[in-house]
């Protein structure tokens, strides 16, 4: 807060006549001439402080700009043949604002253009295993395989139709920008006062302010009287904060630049108290609000399940372009049929391609956010729910999320710093008898005193008069006579130094003694240790008067006696440590990024038991940081204090640069463009509307209990997601492998196309129960990312585990049942073979531990087993088994599928167990 003995009186003085101030009227030349002298001075001043990394570029840009703006106004009208005398303050005059509406365009801040139906549908479309099953099913179709491409559209279709669904609502961020512009704006045009619409502001515009306005661009003051603006929308402060205009050639002070500037005014916040003049630095998209809408309207980052789908992909279509050319080479030469050999091979692509995963991500997914929403966390994009498990950063404000949001009395001491309770009762009767607008300390020292119940009664008490609080003296005092005693007492609360200030005397031990010399310096250390200690401290004096007095004034605040202090401070949240070490348990590492200031800040820390890292990093070091130097400081770095939003995006951004899933919880506007560029953007259900509509997630709650919850959620969805994967994935790479085999040798088609894709759906049936399926307690201890490696690992290893097992089948098909003549035979009895494997493997691949024993599949996912099986088997004796090429196979057949069965799943127990100690060693190194 700015201290007023140190702020120019010309800064104080009501909004009367500012001729004296540069640049406001026009004057001969040499106004012009000194005007921009101060100009010239102001522009080398600003160059110092930049290369000296005290304030930034453009900083210094917003600073000189409100300058030249005057002093230009000046110079246009030095030509003027016949200069006309304004009166002060005149503003521009309506040819001027309409030729500057014209360069600079109307005040609004960027907008997004909004989603439509259509657009939603083109973004699932585009998703990369979409693309490439429409792209199978368009050949299909092209080759007059009509049932196979109605099979492979059809389960692409169904993916997008139910993605589009979950996601219906359109994204209204840009509309609640747009809905400032419906906003008056008083202006002076042409000498005298205007209310136009907010879009007609325009740079060099003289716009005046009082309580209840919004500040309608960003502006520097002119001239202010006890004015208050709550900025909380834009940097987080829960209190609003004291403004105050400075002459045009002076610097701000040291640290206070950019939203922290004393003189300047931003769009987007409001004034809570006094009056202003000001001039329009920026307008529209130059403002930081339209800079915080710009990024907004922009692309969304690539998120990890992005990455994770691409990349996926990327591994289908490499396989395939490998054994897909070498199956139609190797068939084709061997049975001399090209097209039978081409149709196959694109079979074989087909049952590469996992084509039931669209539709099994988005069915786990809408399922996840139904489950999620009974945890108080509502879904907005379902793709989030995956990286929402993958999360290992989250970064979160500390107001309301680690504090209650809510300003208390914690402390009411005595001069020597112990708890008195006639220093509360003062207080209280202070703040009960005020007839003026109580503000967030009085609410907390009136919530104190009515939990104190009895011991205080207000109605002993008779207000005389008071002396309303000002931002200039920054007390407010009552005069009150006790009904008990019938003695009339000045109560005066306020700022400690202004209190200091106007008292002789402090009361010690009911001793009333000389504040002067060393006794006030004991007073004044002991008001910077609670400082320091992260209170914000009020203090509280009193003076006898006379009773019969009805009249007084700022003079009778004088030769007081010092009482003692009140404490305030936004306290943490009784669950907040305990929901932290939560969130370090299972893997997730919290970083505290807020607006407010580093002492708070490190002392609710302290509270909460939360390390901090090496050291603390505000917003003015974090401004001379490079990007190697930021990427360094967030390794080790968790708390970061007096932030603006840009540098809240920017943090964010460098963790994801180095790694990490991130996901950043805010309620703000000032939040919005690091919700937008984390992995997952969490929001509250009461943030601003432009923060829930930038989010991916809101909860219900404000609580990182309710965001723990959701993250386990999250975990489980993407695990069932991934089991689909790896067990489709290393499946049919081992089906594809032992196609690639059998057609070398064998002088018919191992498998019918029809087959494979009738095996490919049978087998994707049975895993649509995968989304119900139970997932293990020590999977959900650690954070689960896309990795394409573990993928390549599985395919890879459990792939030819599948194959070995279809070599023995071709074996003694050929040399037991004599299948080398009878190519349905052989065909129907590697189809039995194939469906039931893979469909009863999922029980040993869907978990990390032994299945059956340590782990157990959901009740759905074990019927739809079980019903597949059962109509895999009836399939050869049914009356489709001619329109699918299958026969009845020897009776002792089935005694070999089972005895295969059992060993495929031994031996993939082993070779899983393998693979598995394998990544999680790869991890524990990583």
């Amino acid at each position: 807060m700015t201290d007023p003995k140190s702020t120019p009186d010309a800064a104080r003085e009501p909004l009367a006549d500012p001729s004296g101030q540069p640049g406001l009227s026009l004057g001969p030349e040499e106004v012009f001439i000194k005007n921009l002298e101060h100009f010239v001075q102001k522009a080398h001043a600003f160059q110092g402080l930049a290369h000296q990394k005290k304030i930034t570029a453009y900083d210094a840009y917003k600073h000189l700009e409100g300058l030249w703006l005057q002093v230009s106004a000046l110079g246009a009208h030095l030509n003027e043949p016949e200069p006309r005398p304004k009166p002060a303050m005149a503003g521009l005059s309506s040819q001027e604002a309409e030729e500057r509406l014209r360069q600079y365009g109307p005040n609004q801040a960027t907008t997004a253009k909004r989603v439509t139906l259509l657009d939603r549908i083109v973004d699932a479309v585009k998703n990369p295993l979409v693309l490439l099953l429409l792209v199978l099913g368009t050949i299909s179709y092209a080759t007059d395989d009509v049932e196979s491409a109605a099979v492979i559209i059809g389960m692409a279709l169904l993916g997008v139709v139910l993605k589009v669904i979950q996601e219906a609502k359109a994204d209204t961020a840009a509309t609640e920008l747009k809905k400032m512009v419906h906003t008056t704006a008083t202006v002076l045009r042409d000498g005298a006062q205007r209310e136009i619409a907010l879009a007609e502001v325009v740079p060099g515009d003289i716009v005046l302010l009082a309580a209840g306005d919004m500040v309608p661009a960003d502006v520097q003051l002119l001239r202010a009287k006890d004015l208050h603006i709550n900025q909380a929308m834009l940097t987080g402060e829960a209190l609003p904060v004291e403004k105050s205009a400075r002459p045009a050639d002076q610097a701000p002070p040291d640290g206070e630049t950019g939203l922290g500037d004393p003189a300047m005014c931003f769009m987007g916040t409001n004034v809570v108290s006094g009056s202003a003049a000001a001039v329009v630095t920026a307008t529209g998209a130059k403002t930081y609000f339209g800079g915080i809408a710009a990024k907004l309207s922009q692309k969304r980052v690539e998120t990890d399940f992005d990455r994770g789908i691409k990349g996926f992909t990327r591994l289908m279509l490499r396989f395939m372009m490998v054994m897909v050319p070498f199956v139609f080479v190797i068939n084709g030469a061997s049975t001399g049929n090209w097209m039978g050999a081409f149709m196959f091979a694109l079979a074989v692509a087909v049952g590469l391609t996992p084509e039931m995963l669209p539709m099994v991500v988005t069915v786990c997914l809408s399922k996840g956010a139904l489950a999620m929403s009974k945890h108080k966390v509502i879904v907005k994009r379902l793709d989030a729910i995956q990286n929402f498990g993958a999360i290992d950063v989250l970064c979160t404000d500390k107001t309301g999320t680690l504090t209650q949001d809510k300003i208390i009395l914690e402390r009411y001491l005595d001069i020597k710093g112990e708890e008195d309770c006639s220093v509360l009762e003062y207080a209280y009767i202070n703040s009960k008898l005020q007839t003026g607008l109580r503000n967030a300390l009085d609410l907390a020292v009136i919530d104190t005193g009515d939990e104190a119940g009895s011991t205080i009664d207000p109605s002993q008490y008779e207000l005389l008069d008071e002396i309303p609080f000002d931002f200039m003296r920054r007390r407010l005092s009552v005069i009150v006579r006790d009904k008990r005693t019938d003695k009339a007492v000045l109560i005066c609360k306020g700022a400690a130094e202004e209190v200091f200030a106007h008292s002789r005397a402090y009361l010690k031990n009911g001793v009333i003694k000389p504040l002067e010399g060393s006794h006030l310096e004991t007073r004044k250390k002991l008001v910077h240790d609670l400082n320091e200690d992260g209170f914000r401290v009020v203090a509280l004096a009193y003076k006898e008067v006379d009773g019969s007095r009805r009249d007084f004034a700022v003079a009778d605040e004088s030769d007081m006696t010092l009482m003692g202090y009140l404490a305030f401070l936004d306290p943490p949240k009784d669950t907040a440590a305990d929901a932290l070490a939560a969130m370090v348990a299972h893997g997730i590492k919290p970083k505290i990024l807020t607006g407010d200031n580093a002492v708070i800040t490190a002392k609710i820390c302290r509270e909460v038991r939360f390390d901090a890292g090496e050291h603390l990093v505000t917003g003015d070091q974090l401004a001379g940081m490079s990007e190697e130097e930021l990427h360094e400081t967030v390794k080790t770095c968790n708390v970061f204090a007096k932030l603006d939003p840009m540098q809240k995006e920017r943090i964010v951004t460098a963790l994801r640069q180095t790694g990490h899933v991130v996901g950043f919880m805010g309620d703000g506007i000032n939040d919005a463009p690091a919700l937008r560029a984390a992995d997952v953007g969490i929001s509250v259900d009461s943030a601003v509307d432009v923060a829930k509509e930038s989010a991916d997630i809101i909860l219900l709650e404000k609580s990182l209990h309710v965001l723990e919850h959701g993250v386990l959620e999250g975990r489980k969805i993407f695990f069932n997601i991934t089991k689909y994967i790896r067990m489709g994935a290393s499946s049919n790479f081992g089906n594809m492998f032992s196609v690639l085999g059998a057609s070398a040798f064998l002088p018919f088609l191992p498998m019918l196309p029809i087959q494979i894709l009738v095996n490919n759906l049978m087998y994707d049936f049975s895993q649509t129960a995968i989304p119900t399926d139970n997932v293990d307690a020590d999977i959900l201890g650690k954070p689960r990312r896309w990795r394409i490696d573990d993928i390549r690992r599985y395919i890879l290893f459990l792939g030819p585990v599948s194959s070995l097992f279809d070599y023995v089948t071709f074996f003694v098909m050929i040399h037991f049942f004599g299948a080398w003549n009878n190519a349905a035979l052989f065909q129907t009895g590697w189809f039995l073979e194939s469906l039931l494997s893979q469909t009863i493997i999922v029980h040993v691949i869907r978990t990390d531990n032994v299945p059956f024993l340590q782990s157990w599949s959901s009740v759905p996912l074990g019927l739809t087993t079980i019903c597949i099986c059962i109509i895999g088997i009836w399939l050869p004796f049914s009356p489709l088994a001619g329109t699918f090429g299958l026969v009845v196979p020897p009776t002792s057949y089935w005694g070999f599928i089972a005895s295969i069965i059992f060993g495929y799943m031994c031996l993939t127990q082993v070779v899983k167990s393998w693979v598995v100690r394998r990544i999680q060693a790869r991890c524990a190194t990583a």
